[in-house]
């Protein structure tokens, strides 16, 4: 299928899928004519790439994660690092939780003050 095709099945700007390209999340083949041209499977792929957005990952580390994705939501199979890439994404996000508490914490206390 083209890119528009895929565009129209997945809801993703035809911008966003040659970012994905350029980012590695995303292969396409160059037709005769120079089009690109994707198969069934991209229609998932660019799901999972979607999803593991949403979950707050970056590109980089969905490029490292997406080989282990499987289905639409994505589910995983547990292949090596994976465990320890999510983990160290996860300990991350919860540091900046907590530095976003403390600052709202300081904001807060100033709204306090007369």
């Amino acid at each position: 299928m083209l890119i528009g095709e895929l565009s129209r099945r997945t809801g993703v700007s035809t911008r966003l899928l040659r970012y994905y390209e350029e980012q590695g999340l995303l292969e396409a083949r160059r037709g005769p004519n120079g089009y690109r041209e994707y198969d069934e499977d991209s229609v998932v792929t660019v799901r999972q790439v979607r999803a593991l957005l949403k979950a707050g990952l970056s590109t980089e580390v969905i490029r490292t994660v997406l080989p282990c994705a499987r289905g639409e939501q994505p589910g995983f199979d547990w292949c090596a690092e994976l465990r320890e890439v999510l983990q160290g994404e996860l300990a991350a996000l919860d540091d900046r939780i907590d530095g976003l508490m403390r600052s709202r914490s300081t904001l807060a206390g100033y709204l306090t003050q007369p």
